[in-house]
């Protein structure tokens, strides 16, 4: 008898037949997978296998029964092996060998294994032997249901079938576990792998799918059992796992935990690659197109993965290490992309690894998270320049000529790093980085000049000029390179720039004529204080017509000299009064009406001592007693050298030494 390839032929015991043995041919066809060690010793492995079949079917009586009275008599198993080979043929179709033999046939008569003893087999693993036991089983269950036995009796037919359906669950199950198990263990089973992948391929022709729908609530004897799909969910099952296995280390205990999980991750995953690639691939047929099957299964685990790492709280470093992974690493040469994992392991025909919804919700919350930390990052730079400029009141840099600060090359820089990692990971991210850091930038500097000027009006620093210069130049500065280097229009950049220098200008000008206002002060009363200074110092004595005429000088400079100093915008107004009292007193010619001068010049300048008042009234030509007299009568209860609202003026003036002669 010649047998197709992948075909199994089974004749159930004729019903007419009483006097005749009951035969089934169970004939089928071995699929091998390509070995790396040859083709021939797996060749050999198989035949031994099919031999050790004969050697577990014991004998089996042969019962005869009647066909009148209804009932199956029982079938005898016989085996077909061959004795001697009349043509062996070996074509390689789809990477699997396809063997196709010719082959006369021997028939041994054995008794069928129990359920027991199918299990044990299974359990041992033992699954080759197991699935033609279970094989037998289901034909005589599918001949005995055709021909009406189990009519009367359904029950029987239900344990039957329940028997013959947990048993090929139960190989489901170790086939489930045998692929788990080949990456767990360190070394991978060649021949157990080898043997899975030849039982499937028995199960399928054992059972050819033919397209029939099973409707619910009907039995699966002869259904196939899509072994090789339940290897491939195994596959899936087994990556996942080794993905959820890889140490996650704890956020409060390492804050790079993240950098570190996903080098462990590829540190693991490569491992196994490269064991599929050098161990596991050569257990299994071309068809099954393993490397790719295994890195198909470990994508998807891997994107499963990273979305559950996205469902937690990230901060901003964490969401940027988990985009430049996805973007950068997973397909370099760091991880799929590794020298040893080629050319088995390709990624070109990878999916997205995350969906593009997945991965735009990852990019706004990393730009939502880039936020805050722009604005720290700005508020840093307003914080040193308080601390250690403003406060400590450094000196601005001059460069060519110029005050120079590092206001500009520092937000430059800012904007420039965050730009370049976020444009690593793709053009449109590093846009979105610029646009945000434009937009804190608008906020920030309204905020800088506000600072500016609050400290600059409380300090009333010298150095708010030499800063301000610097401030300005620097804005320029930032202006032109945010236009040449990041092609940005500066459009709003410059009106927040013009506001603040016309601001600053503003204040500015203020403190220029603060300052200028402040030296008219100081100008006027330097002048009034060495026009007294050299008024009071003794001379000769003078006649009544030169005092007048000294009094009326004085009172016309006085004039003179306050009416020009007002004018340029002092306003020290209460200097005015100071020669007028002087010169009055000088030119006096009433000597009572003296002690009215003299009283009014020590209220309106209380810092005067008595060598002052001694001093003018010695130009009015008065006699030691009687100035001595005057000033009891007047002036006798100054006791403060302290000036008034005004300030202090004959405090500053040295008092001359009056020398009286007898």
């Amino acid at each position: 008898m010649e047998l197709n390839a992948r075909s199994i032929t089974s004749e159930p015991a004729s019903p007419t037949s009483s006097t005749e043995e009951e035969k089934m041919e169970v004939a089928s066809e071995l699929s091998s997978p390509t070995m790396h060690s040859g083709n021939s010793g797996f060749i050999e492995r198989g035949i031994k296998t099919m031999l050790s079949f004969r050697k577990s079917i014991r004998s089996l009586s042969i019962e005869k029964g009647k066909e009148a009275t209804g009932t199956w008599k029982r079938k005898q198993l016989s085996w077909r092996f061959s004795k001697s080979y009349e043509e062996n043929e070996t074509t390689i179709c789809n990477g699997v060998e396809v063997i196709s033999e010719k082959i006369e046939a021997e028939s041994i008569q054995g008794k069928p294994l129990s359920v027991m003893e199918i299990n044990e087999l299974i359990q041992k693993r033992q699954l080759l032997e197991a699935f033609a036991s279970i094989k037998y089983l289901e034909d005589e269950l599918i001949a005995e249901r055709d021909g009406e036995k189990y009519k009367d009796n359904p029950q029987e037919f239900v344990r039957k079938y329940k028997d013959v359906d947990l048993l090929y669950n139960s190989i489901t199950n170790v086939i489930q576990s045998i692929v788990l198990e080949t990456l767990e263990h360190p070394t991978v089973e060649d021949t157990m792998l080898t043997s899975l992948v030849t039982l499937i391929a028995r199960e399928e022709a054992a059972h050819p799918n033919t397209g029939i729908t099973v409707h619910p609530g009907s039995d699966l004897l002869g259904i196939p059992r899509k072994w090789r799909e339940e290897w491939m969910a195994a596959v899936n099952e087994s990556t996942r796992k080794r993905i959820q296995r890889v140490p996650i280390p704890s956020k409060e205990e390492m804050s790079s935990w993240l950098v570190l999980h996903l080098d462990l991750l590829q540190k693991h995953l490569r491992e196994d690659l490269l064991k599929i690639k050098l161990s596991v691939k050569k257990c299994y047929p071309e068809e099954y197109q393993v490397c790719d099957t295994y890195v198909e299964a470990f994508h998807k685990a891997i994107a499963s993965h990273l979305e559950d790492l996205s469902q937690r709280s990230l901060e901003f470093n964490e969401l940027y290490t988990l985009l430049d992974w996805v973007a950068n690493t997973y397909r370099s040469e760091l991880f799929l992309g590794h020298p040893d994992l080629k050319p088995e392991v390709k990624t070109e025909n990878l999916t997205l690894l995350l969906t593009p919804a997945h991965w735009d919700k990852l990019k706004n919350d990393y730009i939502a998270s880039a936020k805050g930390k722009i604005k720290s990052y700005f508020g840093n730079i307003l914080r040193l320049e308080v601390t250690e400029k403003w406060e400590k009141e450094v000196h601005p840099e001059v460069k060519e000529n110029f005050y120079h600060s590092s206001l500009s090359f520092d937000i430059q820089t800012i904007i420039a790093e965050h730009m370049k990692i976020s444009g690593e990971i793709s053009r449109s991210l590093g846009m979105k980085m610029l646009e945000l850091c434009l937009a804190e930038l608008y906020e920030f500097m309204p905020r800088f000049g506000e600072e500016f000027v609050v400290w600059s009006t409380a300090q009333n620093s010298p150095l708010f000029a030499p800063y301000f210069a610097a401030y300005i130049n620097s804005f320029h500065d930032l202006t032109s390179g945010l236009e040449t280097v990041f092609k940005v229009n500066t459009e709003e950049l410059q009106k927040i720039s013009a506001a603040l220098t016309r601001n600053f200008t503003n204040i500015f000008w203020n403190k220029l004529r603060t300052k200028a206002q402040e030296l008219l002060r100081n100008i006027h009363k330097y002048v009034v204080r060495e026009y007294i200074t050299q008024v009071i110092k003794p001379r000769r004595k003078m006649n009544a017509e030169t005092r007048q005429q000294v009094s009326e000088k004085m009172n016309r400079e006085a004039r003179i000299l306050n009416n020009t100093l007002i004018d340029q915008g002092s306003d020290s107004d209460w200097l005015l009064p100071a020669i007028h009292h002087i010169a009055n007193i000088i030119g006096e010619k009433k000597k009572d009406e003296i002690k009215e001068y003299v009283k009014e010049l020590c209220q309106d300048y209380p810092d005067i001592r008595k060598e002052h008042v001694l001093a003018v009234l010695a130009l009015r030509g008065l006699g030691r007693t009687r100035r001595a007299a005057i000033f009891r009568q007047v002036c006798h209860r100054l006791e403060s050298p302290d000036g008034g609202d005004g300030g202090t003026l004959f405090a500053e003036i040295d008092a001359p030494v009056i020398i009286s002669c007898f």
